[in-house]
């Protein structure tokens, strides 16, 4: 869709209320006295009183073709008659600016508004969330850009955490004191719908900015999203008592009601001199922090693990992630107790774990002496830490102490996609339509690191267990030990050194070790076929035929039998067109000639599309032994 951009600059806040706006293209016009624009007078009337009580509401109103679906958010620090005329002014100048346009936005100083003919309030889009970038016009001394713009993110990046951790408000308020007598402001928001997981990744993705044009060396600058905001200034621009403190004598601390500042969550050690840090995830820009953090740590507590190369070690500290105690983590797991072991594999174990903040977190755990698990841990910590998708584990940091090397994850409850799928006590729980989320999930995952993220990566091991779910059963792709990073215009390469998981290895890989983002499109394949017939490859075959699970689907597919090798758990409970698709999509995938395997974007495309119509497949690539 084309929009009209409307972008201000503002060095005061005089200047701060006049609105930016995106209005849709002159094709989604909508006529006066139309069924629409009586929905959006609807939209608007239902809009303004449920957001006058709280400071957001969304609404739908109306049938298609003519439904209208919006939301409306005001800054948390607003007071409620300001919240209510800032809406009211919205409303009135929207319709001026985008005068019978069927999708507009606009954002004031206090308030933003949206509406539109799509539903963007069912799936929201917190990875394209940034459309504005808003200057101060002055800019901060040379000498003061590095501490500016490092402490900024910082600020920025603790008080992302701290808003997600706000659940009711997804709002956070805070200063970072920058001189003697200079105090940085900032200030983010979330529209209060998105999870706490969206919120976090939402403001996060607003950090990176702060070192960008035109943000860089501004000392003062706004993003505004269609999801969530952000702002800092060396002035205070919001109202009531900041949230959070960051000083460069010691860590950021939340502040109570009544001004006391409690001690902060132990979860992180920093340097006396940097502080410690609450926010999950830090910015490239704070690389230099980090490293000089882990530094001081590693040096302080004289590590007793064996002696890393200047290389290996720089290697680690260069990850965008946090140093968490040992201590800590020995409490969060009841010092690693077999209760809280989720599971083992080559690395070595995972535990569960509560962190005194109460998360939950998976620690995974290097097996002591495994210097292929070293080599692992490094490299799925330099390319995981870089990545933010919903279909992705995420990844909180590190612990580098005493003799232990760990990895510390999200908690995902549900454990690996291959414990239900292929257990047949537990195989019901996934009904199709589980089903059908888990694969679109691991595609669009697969489509993240293959063409969107800021770097390629081929995964190389992507398995049913290496697939995560959390509590709605929503797939997260993991461990990126042997994953492969590529840059520029590179799409394939080449190994001696095949590594892998036998019946998910692509043919071309297993045999001469060419590596692509077409041999992770085998694998998901695979996975396609055993989610459907709920069968792993590893261990099916038909030994009457001489069949593995590829080519046991095939010969039902050439027969046209293929729905009755559905999975008998789904008790025919599924709709035929659909998981026809979808084994057409796997036997696709697991095609011998990788030229002709679909990349991730054409399988979302035809995933998502019932009338596209699809090619037939070849017969699929039965060799997968290394």
């Amino acid at each position: 869709m084309a929009f009209l951009f409307l972008l201000f600059l503002f060095a005061s806040p005089a200047t701060a209320d006049f609105p930016s706006y995106i209005c849709g293209n002159n094709a989604e016009n909508f006529i006066s006295n139309s069924t629409y624009s009586s929905n959006l007078n609807q939209l608007f009337s239902t809009l303004s009183s449920n957001a006058s009580a709280t400071g957001f509401a969304t609404f739908t109103a109306g049938r298609v073709p003519d439904r209208i679906y919006g939301l409306t958010l005001c800054r948390g620090d607003t007071d409620i008659p300001s919240c209510r005329s800032c809406i009211s002014t919205a409303m009135s100048d929207i319709q001026q600016l985008c005068q019978y346009n069927k999708d507009a936005n606009i954002w004031y100083d206090n308030c933003q508004l949206r509406y539109s003919n799509l539903d963007f309030l069912s799936a929201p889009d917190v990875y394209s969330n940034i459309k504005f970038s808003v200057h101060n016009t002055q800019n901060v001394s040379a000498d003061e850009l590095l501490r500016f713009e490092s402490l900024t993110c910082l600020l920025i990046g603790n008080l992302s955490d701290f808003a997600a951790r706000n659940a009711s408000r997804l709002f956070a308020t805070g200063t970072a004191v920058l001189t003697a007598g200079n105090t940085i402001y900032g200030l983010v928001l979330c529209a209060r719908d998105l999870s706490v997981g969206d919120c976090r990744t939402c403001l996060q993705s607003t950090v990176d900015e702060i070192t960008k044009d035109p943000l860089k060396g501004s000392r003062g600058g706004t993003i505004l999203g269609m999801w969530c905001n952000m702002r800092y200034e060396l002035y205070k621009f919001y109202n009531g008592t900041s949230m959070l403190q960051i000083t460069s004598a010691g860590p950021p601390s939340p502040i109570t009601p009544n001004g006391s500042r409690p001690q902060a969550y132990p979860t992180h050690r920093g340097s006396s001199k940097l502080g410690s840090i609450l926010a999950i995830t830090i910015p490239a820009v704070l690389a230099f922090v980090l490293i000089a953090i882990i530094c001081i740590c590693c040096r302080r507590r004289k590590l007793k693990t064996k002696e890393l190369g200047d290389a290996d070690f720089e290697e680690i500290t260069k990850a965008e992630s946090l140093l968490f105690d040992l201590s800590i983590l020995k409490i969060a797991t009841a010092n690693f107790s077999e209760v809280n072991k989720l599971g083992a594999g080559g690395f070595g174990s995972v535990y569960k774990g509560i962190l005194p903040d109460g998360r939950e977190i998976a620690v995974k755990r290097l097996s002591t002496g495994s210097g292929q698990g070293l080599e692992e841990l490094k490299n799925e910590l330099v390319l995981i830490a870089k990545l933010q998708h919903k279909n992705l584990i995420r990844l909180h940091g590190i612990c580098l102490e005493e003799q232990e090397k760990l990895l510390v994850y999200e908690y995902v409850p549900n454990k690996s996609l291959d414990t239900i799928l292929f257990d047949p006590s537990n195989s019901k729980l996934l009904d199709w339509m589980k089903r059908y989320k888990i694969i679109r999930g691991i595609a669009s995952g697969l489509l993240y690191l293959h063409e969107d993220s800021r770097i390629k990566i081929i995964h190389r091991d992507l398995k049913a267990s290496n697939i995560l779910l959390d509590a709605n059963m929503n797939p997260k792709i993991s461990d990126f030990g042997i994953a492969r990073l590529f840059g520029g215009n590179e799409t394939q390469g080449m190994t001696s050194h095949v590594v892998g998981t036998y019946g998910y290895i692509a043919p071309e890989y297993g045999m001469h070790g060419h590596f692509s983002v077409k041999s992770d499109a085998f694998s998901f394949g695979v996975i396609v076929l055993e989610i459907i017939t709920g069968k792993s490859n590893n261990s099916f075959f038909n030994y009457d035929l001489s069949e593995n699970l590829l080519s046991y689907v095939w010969t039902n597919w050439q027969k046209g039998t293929v729905l009755q090798i559905v999975d008998p758990a789904l008790a025919d409970l599924f709709p035929r067109n659909e998981v026809m698709r979808c084994f057409q999509i796997g036997l696709l995938c697991v095609q011998q000639d990788p030229s002709l395997r679909p990349t991730m974007t054409r399988v979302l495309v035809m995933l998502n599309s019932s009338s596209m119509s699809i090619e037939d497949p070849l017969a699929p690539a039965f060799c997968g032994e290394t």
